[in-house]
C-alpha cells in the first residue's frame, strides 16, 4: 500500500478532520482515508461500527421520555 503525506493544510481543515474522526470514533488517519475514498471513488466505505452508529444518533433528551405513567387500575392491582 502506498503512503500519502499532505503538507501545508490549513488549521481549520485539520481541526475539522480531528472532529470528524472523534465523532466517528476512529483515528484521524482512518477518517482521512474514508474521506478520500468517498470523494474520489464514490465508496461509502465499510459499514459503521456499533460505536459509530450510536455516536451518530441525535440526542433525544433525558430518559424521562421513556417513563411509563401508571394508571389507577395498575396501582389497584399491585395492592
Amino acid at each position: 500500500m502506498a503512503q500519502l503525506i499532505v503538507r501545508k493544510i490549513e488549521d481549520r481543515v485539520v481541526r475539522q478532520l480531528r472532529a470528524t474522526a472523534q465523532r466517528l470514533g476512529v483515528s484521524v488517519e482512518e477518517a482521512h482515508r474514508r474521506i478520500l475514498r468517498q470523494f474520489l471513488l464514490g465508496e461509502s466505505g465499510p459499514p459503521p461500527s456499533f460505536k459509530e452508529y450510536l455516536s451518530a444518533m441525535p440526542d433525544a433528551g433525558d430518559d424521562s421520555l421513556f417513563t411509563r405513567q401508571r394508571t389507577r387500575s395498575q396501582r389497584q392491582i399491585e395492592l
